[in-house]
């Protein structure tokens, strides 16, 4: 015990970066799932072949094999590149590596959660919003979009606590977040089980905040729903 006073600050320093990395992975991903659904709702058949192809390596690939590549391979190539310009070495960093590739996996997820969220909405109530004389821009925002985040949330919910829980794999590029730190004092004072249970707890700690911010989310957006389907 009084090794994890001793170390708790480190600690929570470690799960600060993690939510760092968790937060911003998630703006990718949602970006990218935003984009990418456009890519499969389009009528031009190239967009829609790439987005398949993306959707399906980057869902069938293990994310700590992504997280690898990305992270060696890319280190790789950008010194090939600066070779090639006559550049200074470019240093991937293990955080950019971590948040890039979190988000690009999880931006594959939020693709298919967002298509099937745009596919949910009536097509009568965009035409309707085009007779009333909206632009294509108002049509979405006021309708379109509302709507396609009420049918959405349920799913964006479970990747967002999956993508919560993935960014411990971060600790294999040697990312000093809340695991790798935990790793560390562990070994220094054998006693790993008192220092993965206190990770344990602070992930769990971070899904449980996450899951009542949901629920209330889905609350506002569900609000009038059953009456109207009474």
């Amino acid at each position: 015990m009084d090794a994890l006073i001793e170390y708790s600050p480190s600690l929570l320093a470690g799960a600060w970066v993690t939510l760092q990395v968790a937060v911003l992975s998630l703006l990718l991903a949602v970006s990218t799932g935003l984009f990418g659904a456009a890519c499969k709702l389009s009528k031009i058949a190239p967009l829609r072949w790439w987005t398949a192809l993306y959707t399906t390596i980057l869902r069938g690939v293990p994310d700590l094999v992504m997280m690898l590549l990305v992270f060696y391979g890319g280190q790789v190539l950008l010194n090939q590149i600066s070779d090639y310009l006559e550049w200074d070495m470019i240093e991937l960093n293990a955080f950019a590596a971590g948040v890039l590739t979190i988000g690009l996996i999880f931006g594959a997820y939020f693709t298919e959660t967002f298509r099937g969220a745009f596919q949910a909405v009536p097509v009568g109530q965009m035409e309707a919003g085009r007779a009333y004389g909206m632009s294509g821009w108002q049509v979405f925002r006021r309708i379109l979009f509302p709507q396609m985040l009420r049918y959405a949330l349920p799913g964006m919910g479970n990747n967002w606590l999956v993508l919560l829980k993935s960014t411990a794999i971060v600790s294999m590029i040697g990312l000093s977040d809340m695991t790798w730190l935990a790793d560390q004092a562990g070994r220094t004072t054998h006693q790993p089980f008192a220092f993965y249970l206190a990770v344990c707890v602070l992930y769990l700690t971070m899904t449980s905040v996450s899951n009542a911010v949901l629920q209330r989310l889905e609350r506002r957006y569900n609000v009038g729903v059953r009456e109207a389907n009474v």
